[in-house]
């Protein structure tokens, strides 16, 4: 296959900045409604990129699962790798990747853990197999076999036969507050639409960026 004559033009759609709000949490709630009524793959899923102590950068798909204009919330195992590289340094990157639309949001901004009551309340909304599974899991460690896992599951369904499966103190939240996002259309010739918001002073300043 001749990868370099994959080529697609952009026509879907325009992005004009003097058609876009002040507020761009307005502008990503339109953009996201109209992924999920696409019928966009998980419009929710998200490319979390992080940065190691070594400076190394580490990207992993995540599940966006509540934004306001405070930012954006997603769960993951405390002990995990992604939450290590946080701990070091919470300065994170977000990508909406909607090709179907041809669209992307880039997000920039901290992390920071949400509160214990918060995690809860989300955590008792999940179906009762992936409650299991944030105990189950000691996510990024190696493991020898697959197996270990499946009798780790047995054990936790076992344990929490009875009652609510409680809260794991090692699982919870994080909200990645902004302090830029831009929003790329896709448009003919390359020539695509960038609109970037920055945060200046408690006030989002925006601009067009050349594609």
């Amino acid at each position: 296959m001749d990868i370099a004559s994959l080529r697609k033009e952009y026509v879907q759609d325009e992005l004009e900045i003097e058609s876009t709000p002040t507020d761009p949490f307005e502008l990503f709630q339109k953009w996201f409604q109209q992924a999920s009524k696409a019928d966009v793959l998980e419009p929710n899923a998200m490319i979390l990129s992080t940065v190691s102590e070594a400076k190394k950068p580490t990207q992993r798909t995540v599940l966006l699962k509540a934004y306001d204009s405070n930012g954006f919330v997603f769960y993951t195992n405390y002990t995990s790798r992604k939450a290590k590289q946080i701990e070091g340094n919470n300065q994170v990157c977000l990508l909406f990747p909607w090709y179907a639309l041809e669209r992307q949001v880039t997000v920039t901004g901290r992390a920071q853990k949400v509160s214990k009551a918060q995690s809860l309340k989300y955590f008792t909304s999940r179906p009762k197999g992936s409650q299991l599974g944030a105990w189950v899991s000691h996510q990024s460690e190696v493991i020898s076999t697959r197996s270990l896992l499946e009798a780790k599951l047995d054990e936790m369904k076992r344990k929490f036969k009875e009652g609510e499966i409680p809260l794991p103190d090692f699982w919870g939240g994080y909200r990645v507050i902004p302090d830029s996002i831009e929003f790329w259309q896709g448009r003919q010739n390359r020539l695509h639409d960038r609109i970037f918001y920055e945060l200046a002073d408690g006030n989002w300043n925006k601009s067009r960026l050349s594609p």
